[in-house]
């Protein structure tokens, strides 16, 4: 088995793992990600907008 694989497998373990016994934690870490991935959304929307006007 190659090193990348073996860190695949164990972050999947991890996420379970957290998911499982700390559900408020993960749940909070995903809103937090979503909401980064959503400002970043918003923000190349703003700069492209502005560059196009």
């Amino acid at each position: 088995m190659t090193v990348k694989k073996t860190l695949t497998y164990a972050a999947w373990a991890f996420i379970i793992y957290f998911i499982a016994f700390r559900p408020q934690a993960a749940a909070s870490v995903a809103q937090g990600l979503l909401g980064l991935i959503g400002a970043l959304g918003k923000g190349f929307g703003d700069f492209f907008s502005k560059l196009v006007t």
